[in-house]
């Protein structure tokens, strides 16, 4: 039992990425604070800026989130007047879009985005995103099957 339990803590992938997510994740957020934002709430952002009005659904495939991590964060960043809900046709999904506001946050995020951007593709390289892409690929071909 030792042995498979050091070699789950030293071997998980789940876990090491987990830690890699979160220190990436603090970079970002650290560069976006001044703003008041996270880099979770800017991904949500950039998503409604893309689509123009912006469906639950396809926000969270599109991002990989839960619905109810995507309706918690777009409830407070309607709170903070960044979204705003448009009228669904069938009532029942909540579709939104960016508000002015909400625009003008984005464009003032985007120098501070870039240079955690920065910071993260120095601290991991080039070989690890390549190898990254293709991981992502590779998933989602396999989702697809």
């Amino acid at each position: 039992m030792r042995v498979t339990v050091d070699r789950v803590a030293c071997e998980c992938v789940a876990v090491r990425l987990r830690a890699l997510n979160r220190c990436i994740t603090n970079i970002y957020d650290e560069a976006l604070r001044p703003l008041d934002l996270k880099v979770s709430q800017m991904n949500i952002l950039v998503a409604a800026a893309r689509m123009g009005t912006a469906r639950p659904a396809q926000v969270c495939e599109q991002l990989h989130l839960d619905a109810s991590t995507l309706s918690r964060n777009v409830d407070r960043m309607k709170a903070r007047g960044w979204l705003e809900t448009v009228a669904g046709e069938d009532g029942r999904s909540q579709p939104f879009r960016l508000t002015a506001e909400g625009s003008r946050l984005l464009e003032r995020a985007i120098p501070a985005w870039s240079k955690a951007q920065h910071q993260v593709k120095k601290i991991v390289g080039t070989t690890f995103l390549n190898q990254l892409e293709q991981a992502l690929d590779r998933v989602g071909r396999s989702a697809a099957d």
